[in-house]
């Protein structure tokens, strides 16, 4: 029997990096859904119990992502979620702070696609 698709959720508030991360996701076997900002992105993960994994965008308006991971990791029911920051935030500083507060995982815009498989791959999320 196969294995149900892992169920990611996608949270930027540009239209078109939503499609790209779609596009490598769904080719890599997964399920998706979205959400424009942390706001819509925490109110995705009520809707949803089966959110693997969660790709965040940092500069997001309502709620950036960083305020979102913190949120997500004060929440014990959310302590499964993986959380990887995909982001043009490149400063050493930023990418710190994201890993303090709970991201498993740190992308730096523009990316490849192996880049996001590379860190799906580290996280046990798709096959080598």
């Amino acid at each position: 029997m196969p294995q149900p698709a892992v169920h990611a959720l996608i949270i930027d508030d540009s239209r078109a990096m939503r499609a790209i991360l779609k596009r490598i996701l769904t080719n890599a076997g997964f399920r998706t859904c979205e959400a424009v900002n942390g706001l819509e992105a925490l109110e995705r993960l009520k809707e949803h119990d089966d959110i693997a994994i969660a790709l965040v965008d940092w500069n997001m308006p309502e709620m950036n992502g960083y305020e979102f991971v913190k949120a997500v990791r004060a929440d014990p029911n959310n302590k499964h979620i993986w959380l990887m920051m995909v982001t043009t935030e490149t400063e050493m500083s930023r990418v710190v702070k994201a890993m303090a507060a709970g991201a498993n995982e740190y992308v730096m815009k523009p990316f490849t696609d192996e880049a996001i498989l590379d860190k799906l791959q580290l996280l046990g999320l798709v096959a080598a």
